[in-house]
């Protein structure tokens, strides 16, 4: 049975952290040609480097993930904003930036960025974190819709507790004082497992989700409703 990335080549960016192994595994699994880079992205010539190492990109996964730090809106430091968004932001726009041509060439292509569902709620004590995620959902829109009549799909999935080794930890699930109060926060009542996320950016990365453009899709069991 042919799957379903048959004759596609992946690039996933961070590919050993957050959700890079799943969708590593998966997108092998079902026929992709896969590019697991491990660069932090930091270096603002990085991205471009990735990419053009990569040769031919047909689906470009935009994983980065950096670890949020807590503090209070008037106690934020700038180092730690600079950090998220150094992490977070500017690797997405250069990724982007760097791919898109070859994908506009070929008018054929897909990104699939792996973003947080935080902005779509709002986390106390991590508005850094937030304001980094909500740039990266914004920025996805945006591109989406200039790329749409170029056939390049643009979107991304904003997820929260999805189980992944940056977030949500071995170590911290172990705790079961913790897990118990976050599975209380979540309407489903349980954390995702990371293939479930992954079969989400399968389906954006392939042909099926051809019609769809610009999307920052929640995946957090509900949680983005509010009702945790």
């Amino acid at each position: 049975m042919p799957g379903r990335l048959d004759g596609k080549r992946a690039l996933v960016t961070c590919a050993e952290r957050y959700m890079g192994p799943a969708i590593v595994e998966l997108f092998a699994a079902e026929g992709a040609e896969v590019v697991a880079d491990t660069d932090p992205l930091t270096d603002p010539a990085a991205p471009a480097r990735v990419v053009a190492a990569a040769g031919r990109v047909d689906i470009l996964v935009a994983n980065l993930a950096v670890a949020p730090v807590r503090a209070n809106p008037w106690e934020i430091a700038d180092q730690d904003w600079l950090v998220l968004f150094d992490g977070l932001v500017h690797p997405l726009m250069r990724l982007v930036r760097a791919v898109l041509p070859q994908m506009i060439e070929r008018h054929a292509g897909k990104v699939v960025a792996i973003t947080s569902a935080a902005p779509l709620r709002g986390i106390p004590k991590l508005a850094g974190y937030v304001a980094a995620r909500g740039a990266q959902n914004a920025f996805i829109r945006s591109v989406g819709l200039e790329v749409a009549r170029d056939n390049v799909q643009v979107n991304a999935i904003a997820q929260n507790y999805v189980e992944n080794n940056v977030y949500y930890p071995p170590e911290l699930l172990a705790n079961t004082d913790m897990r118990r109060r976050m599975e209380e926060a979540i309407p489903m009542g349980r954390l995702a497992k990371p293939w479930e996320s992954a079969e989400l950016a399968l389906f954006l990365a392939s042909d099926r989700s051809d019609f769809i453009v610009g999307q920052v899709i929640p995946f957090s069991g509900g949680w983005t409703l509010g009702q945790g």
